[in-house]
């Protein structure tokens, strides 16, 4: 252990690491999150005992010094570490890197430096007195402040690099970068170096450099004066100075300098170039300023601080002197400004008075929340400018599509046509494309090409259709790229399955097929032969007319950077990110860590370099993202693509740093500078920034496969995940359990690839490594948590004697109490009791964009047990709301809406309200929707935690779906104030047994039931009442483990899945019903009393899950009679179970179940019969006094809301419906009609109307004119006359729609051991992109429509 001392006598102790030394210096602090080996080498930072915020250091090691150009080092930035000492939260203890030769542990010691780690970076107490001086451990004198630290840093002799340049060059030596020297000496220059206090001759140069060096400027008296006699001249040669050189050429003028009250220092700093307003990130590690008052006549600024409006650098007007305050010249940083003589572009711009915004539609795989969340930013951006906003989208759960946000709102299909129509009508001046994913993209450019927009004088906002074209013609973005000597992997683009196979030949197998246009990696897939290729490119022609053929990059990192650009050329890079599986995994589908944590200082400013070059030769202004493949064992990159849209990475990037991309891309569209908007996190400083993060964010995939027969449960480069987590956290491990956690509430659900369970049998690092290509710093990573975990299990006789710093160790490496009780073999309350009293609590962090730089208090935060002291303090009063968590099949953006909906009902009624959610996807998760937002699980653990800090007024559960509902008891159990309908009757109707006792107490008619106690009795049961029979497992969503048994053995095998998925609640068995008409009723009540009823009607018949169902409301086909059976119904469950907020029920006259919570038709409802449910619920959650709404019976429109599917990202899942949901998303539209409303509803699902031939399939029997054989061993004509097969004609596109029915029952029958030729018939439709349907009731009113 070691100790820091502050001058003020505060002690902090961490660990020590490096060599065992006492030093003394002033404590700095650097936000860069690469690059210590060039920060500790950097001369300025002599005598400081260097402290860098962000926590995971060393993770790339330390290179072997090797000689690079003109005699420098290639990795240094000098001979020698100069820092006095280094500070970090966590040293690598196994770094990973090609390029490593030692741990930074190792080099520190070698070179007789010390380092400590420990919580201290984190601790604001610490940034706030940076600048005192301090002692690492005991008994140090103070250094003194003057020029006798050059001696230290600087060479005495003068030396000369690059002997044969033209132009002569004297650079004086304050502690010069060997960057500066190179970068001179790559422009030609032969540079002299000399030592700082040098004699100096302007004969003897043709231009002066003055370095960077460290300490006061004042000191450098004999610098000032040498340079004086040089510049204050009639005609001075040209002269440039970087950071302490840029404060001697001002007291050289007469200018002053002053110490600044924290300094800057960091990668990120924005300064802005006077005159043009352009503004650069820069590189920057100074304590001193020049006073820019001060200034003599004849000399201005060049360029100023955006965030603390400090001089970065002055110029003469007339002369060739100039100097600036940052680090142009980078190493570590950024290289924006490497050359200081570029030509400015400015750019005019006309604001638009309306615009019109395209949307996403129905949530599909690869396309879902995020662009919920991107385009109401959008919507806000363009309000704050007084815009007009017209939104066209048919997704009807949305927060952007609710009243109050778009001026107007068209739920209408996402068509040329629709689209065009909207145009005509509403004549808007600009159009938004780049908010409402490839959806909203591939229509644009249609409207494009036909004409439309120029037709109508709407202007493109932001990315010009060309820029995007550019991005998604594989052959002209290659072209661009190579005009800028930039590399895409080896790829050629094929119209046809001979060009393909041509293609695969001449850049050799394993080749990686892409179709062009399309999202989530439609239709790709790796191919190792012509089989496979010809297979694989047939599949993507459906759905594409042109498809890539790529060089194979297994195996290489994957890395992606999101950038953004503004009209005038500003341009940044937000955040990168890092998959941890290798090239070949779809990013959606990857484990991502943001920032990267294995590239070192080169690697990521090359990237970064080579983004921004990119961006701006494609013309994108806004918001891109581009993905690169990096050789792990080199340098070596190829660019993968770039996509010239808001994406899911925008929104997993905005929530991991804070900054709202898709909000600043809106208003870039417009032509505001970047430079003018300001850092909506600070308030204070620009958004023409680079964020910096103290924390490590990491995303996981969630995948629903479980729900579809015949899946391939393969993942690659073509995505199947449904929704995707964000965890925060000090350390990797933390953020990594988290979640883990996070994507299953049920299961510690653990890496796909079983890298876990490897480590527990025994594997290597290395070994695994070989197997699947994780980086070893991540594998290190997860096996300090296995490591761990066998700890715990040694103490699994006795908690109690488990060691204080084992358990807080645990949760420092992110194990939940739960995870801990299951390793001790003990509860999660006895590991809570037991954590508690020994005060192992978490601490709260806020992401503040900055690494705590400014001073800035936010309300974007997250738990941590890497830490000492919490961010902010904990006194007014708030109501916490529960999200939804990860969006799966079954909970989706209607729960985010209602969460949004509730919050802001909220805060309209005074209350200050605090979200807790980790879905980087949602609209719930933008820190300016609430009070306080709590980025992080949902689970019993973290709430009460949060509890127990706010001590709030009370906490709404019903508005996140099942996922809140799942905690209500336990929370109960603890007196959490639960606000709404107790939880003891949350119980009586999520526990199955109690619901079916409950309604038999009171009469309401049921389904025949029993509840599970052993098969024999459940076998016997169903002898009775007859198969088929329900299987219904308790607290599950969207039907999970939810089927029909129509056999012995079905039930057997149905029993055993309900039974895993409900090990703690009863599974009920019940008569399933045949041929009945299902109805879903929403309802808000208050203590029991219905306040308001909206019923929707399925066209399906019962047994279709209500998530996959086609829903009308108004019903059209329930009488009076019926409808007052309903409401009874409503009122005696309503007033049994004592509710007080939302409801739902299931009826087919009979009660199927009730959820009392929000469900995934409460924004379906509310916006079609215009009375909002949710504002309604909140009030009365609030005991506010309401009038009763009754029935609620519309405004004389119907409403249809209609299934997405997803089955064409689904490799081989069978297109069937039943009990369990199979949809992704919905759509909903109005019509006079339900015939109007469902056609607008259908086309907004991709349906298409068919205009020839339609395949009509009913069982195994197929409706014809003729015999007609289903495939080729069918057909025994003679090949001259032989008959073409269906298959075939499926293959040819001969069929506009398949309409394909199966015999009764055979939708139930969920497990069938054979491959059927209605499943291939339903497969091939899908495969090949021709409209299906597959339901008797849809058909007849698509029959109906026409």
């Amino acid at each position: 252990m070691a100790t820091l001392i502050l001058e003020d006598g505060t002690t902090f102790k961490g660990r020590l690491f490096g060599a065992s030394a006492s030093v003394s210096g002033e404590v700095v602090f650097q936000t860069g999150m690469v690059g210590y080996p060039e920060a500790l080498t950097d001369p300025s930072y002599t005598c400081q005992i260097l402290t860098l915020t962000y926590p995971l250091q060393g993770n790339y090691g330390i290179p072997q010094d090797e000689e690079g150009d003109f005699g420098l080092s290639k990795w240094f930035e000098s001979s020698k570490i100069h820092a006095a000492a280094l500070i970090v939260g966590e040293v690598s203890q196994n770094p990973s890197h090609w390029s490593s030769a030692m741990s930074l542990h190792q080099w520190l010691k070698e070179q007789g430096i010390p380092g400590l780690e420990g919580h201290l970076t984190h601790c604001n107490s610490v940034k706030r007195q940076m600048f005192s001086l301090t002692t690492v451990d005991r008994q140090m004198p103070n250094p003194s402040q003057d020029v006798s630290t050059f001696s230290v840093c600087v060479e005495q002799e003068p030396r000369v690099f690059n002997p044969s340049g033209a132009v002569r060059i004297t650079a004086v030596d304050c502690g010069i970068k060997y960057n500066q020297i190179r970068c001179l000496c790559q422009r030609g220059a032969c540079v002299t170096v000399v030592p700082w206090d040098h004699p100096l001759d302007s004969t003897d140069f043709d231009g002066l450099f003055i370095s960077n060096g460290p300490g006061d400027p004042q000191f450098c008296t004999a610098t000032i004066d040498n340079v004086r006699k040089v510049v204050c001249v009639d005609n001075p040669k040209p002269v440039f100075g970087i950071c302490l050189g840029n404060q001697l050429l001002s007291l050289a003028i007469g200018a002053k300098t002053y110490k600044m009250k924290y300094g800057n220092r960091g990668h990120n700093q924005p300064c802005i170039h006077k005159g043009t307003d352009r503004c650069f990130i820069t590189s920057q590690n100074h304590g001193f300023a020049v006073d820019p008052l001060t200034l003599p006549q004849g000399w201005d600024v060049l360029f100023t601080n955006a965030n603390d409006q400090t001089s970065e650098g002055i110029v003469h007007n007339t002369k060739h002197l100039f100097s600036v305050q940052f680090h142009p010249e980078h190493m570590a940083g950024p290289t924006d400004l490497v050359s200081l003589f570029d030509v400015f572009l400015d750019t005019e711009f006309v604001r638009p008075r309306k615009v019109l915004i395209l949307g996403s539609g129905g949530l599909s795989i690869g396309q879902a929340g995020e662009f919920d969340y991107s385009g109401s930013q959008a919507i806000k951006a363009l309000k704050e400018e007084n815009i007009q906003t017209v939104l066209i989208n048919p997704n009807i759960a949305t927060v952007q599509t609710s009243k109050g946000l778009a001026d107007k709102v068209y739920f209408l299909p996402l068509t040329l046509e629709y689209v065009t129509q909207v145009i005509k009508n509403e004549r808007p001046d600009g159009v938004l494309l780049t908010f409402g994913g490839q959806t909203a993209l591939n229509c644009g450019v249609q409207l494009t090409k036909k004409g439309v927009l120029k037709k109508y004088a709407v202007r493109v906002l932001g990315t010009p259709v060309a820029s995007i074209e550019m991005t998604e013609d594989r052959k002209i973005f290659v072209e661009k790229m190579e005009e800028i000597n930039e590399h895409v992997a080896p790829s050629e683009a094929a119209v046809s399955v001979e060009q393909a196979v041509a293609a695969a030949e001449r850049i050799g197998y394993p080749v990686l097929v892409r179709s062009a246009f399309a999202l989530g990696g439609l239709g790709s897939g790796f191919a190792n032969n012509r089989e496979e290729l010809t297979s694989l490119v047939t599949s993507a022609f459906a759905h594409t007319s042109q498809v890539l053929v790529d060089k194979s990059l297994k195996g290489w990192k994957e890395i992606e950077y999101e950038v953004v650009r503004d009209a005038y050329d500003n341009c940044i890079t937000v955040c990168n990110m890092e998959n941890i599986d290798p090239l070949g995994i779809h990013t959606g589908e990857s484990i991502v860590v943001a920032p990267s944590q294995t590239l070192n200082d080169y690697e990521y400013n090359m990237l970064r370099n080579t983004a921004i070059k990119v961006i701006r030769h494609l013309g994108i202004v806004g918001e891109c993202n581009i993905q690169y493949a990096l050789n792990p064992e080199s340098e070596q990159y190829y660019i993968i693509e770039v996509n010239a849209r808001l994406s899911r990475s925008s929104a997993l990037a905005s929530k991991a740093t804070g900054y709202p991309l898709a909000y600043v891309a809106a208003k870039l569209g417009l032509g505001i500078p970047l430079p003018v908007l300001k850092n909506s996190v600070t308030n204070q400083t620009t958004a023409n920034f680079e964020p910096s993060l103290d924390y490590c964010v990491v995303k996981v995939p969630r995948w629903d496969l479980s729900k579809f027969l015949r899946v391939s449960t393969k993942i690659g480069s073509s995505m199947k995940s449904v929704g995707e987590v964000m965890a925060i956290g000090r350390s990797f491990e933390e953020a990594f359990q988290k979640a883990l956690r996070m994507v299953s509430s049920l299961t510690f659900f653990y890496l796909s690839f079983s890298s876990w369970l490897h480590f527990m049998a025994g594997y290597t690092v290395d070994r695994l490594y070989d197997l699947t290509k994780i980086d070893r710093w991540f594998l290190h990573k997860m096996k300090n948590i296995t490591d761990h975990e066998k700890v715990l299990e040694s103490y699994n006789q006795d908690e109690s004697a488990m060691p204080l710093e084992v358990m807080r160790k645990a949760k420092q490496l992110g194990f939940s109490d739960k995870q801990i009780a299951l390793a001790v073999q003990s509860t999660e309350l006895a590991v809570r009791k037991l954590r508690r009293d020994w005060s192992i609590l978490p601490v709260v962090k806020q992401i503040d964009t900055v690494a705590a730089e400014w001073p800035a208090h936010t309300n974007y935060l997250y738990l941590t047990y890497n830490g000492t002291e919490s961010d902010l303090g904990f006194g007014d009063p708030h109501v916490i709301v529960i999200g939804s968590g990860v969006y799966r099949i079954g909970s989706s953006v209607e729960f985010d809406w209602c969460a949004v909906g509730c919050i802001m009902e909220l805060r309209k009624m005074g209350y200050k309200t605090i979200m807790v959610n980790y879905n980087p996807e949602t609209v719930s998760t933008d820190y300016d929707m609430c009070d306080r937002l709590y980025f992080d699980e949902i689970s019993f653990e973290v709430v009460m935690d949060i509890y127990e800090m706010e001590n709030p007024e009370g906490v709404i559960l019903s508005m996140g779906g099942q996922l809140p509902n799942n905690i209500a008891m336990s929370l109960h159990r603890q007196q959490c104030r639960i606000l709404g309908t107790s939880p003891e009757f949350i119980d009586s109707a999520e526990n199955r047994f109690k619901f079916s006792r409950m309604l038999d107490t009171i009469g309401i008619s049921q389904p025949l039931w029993k509840e599970l106690t052993e098969i024999e009795s459940a076998m016997k049961f169903c002898e009775t009442a007859g198969y088929p029979c329900l299987v219904r497992p308790s607290y599950v969503l969207s039907g999970a483990a939810m089927n029909v048994a129509y056999t012995d053995s079905d039930l057997e095998k149905y029993l055993s899945s309900a039974v895993a998925v409900s090990k703690e609640y009863p599974v009920v068995i019940s008569k399933f019903i045949q041929e009945a008409k299902e109805i879903d009723v929403d309802a808000v009540a208050c203590d029991g009393v219905v306040m308001a009823i909206a019923v929707s009607e399925h066209v399906e018949n019962a047994g279709v899950h209500s998530g996959d169902a086609t829903l009308v409301t108004p019903p059209q086909d329930i009488n009076q009679k019926t409808m007052e059976r309903i409401k009874m119904i409503v009122h005696a469950i309503g007033q049994e179970l004592q509710v007080t907020g939302p409801f739902n029920l299931q009826l087919i006259l009979k009660v199927i179940e009730c959820n009392v919570r929000v469900s995934r038709s409460f924004p379906f409802v509310s916006k079609t019969l215009r009375v909002d449910l949710v504002a309604l619920a909140t009030r009365v959650i609030m005991g506010e006094k309401m009038e009763p709404v009754g029935l609620m019976k519309g405004v004389g429109i119907v409403g249809v809301k209609v299934p997405q599917f997803s089955f064409s990202r689904l490799a081989g899942a069978d297109v069937v419906l039943g009990v369990e949901m199979t949809s992704t998303g919905e759509v909903a539209c109005f019509g006079e009609n339900r015939y109007e409303a469902y056609l607008k509803a259908m086309l907004s699902t991709g349906f298409k109307i068919p205009k020839k031939n339609i395949l009509l399939s009913i069982g195994s029997y197929k409706v014809m004119a003729v015999d007609w054989p289903f495939g080729e061993e069918e057909s025994d004509c003679p090949n001259k006359d032989k008959q073409r097969n269906i298959l075939e004609y499926l293959e040819d596109h001969h069929f506009d729609m398949v309409i394909n029915l199966s015999m009764r029952n055979s939708g139930g029958r969920r497990l069938s051991s054979f491959v059927t030729k209605g499943y291939r018939t339903r497969r091939m439709a899908i495969d090949y992109s021709v409209p299906l349907i597959i339901d008797i009731k849809c058909t007849k009113l698509f029959v109906q429509v026409g």
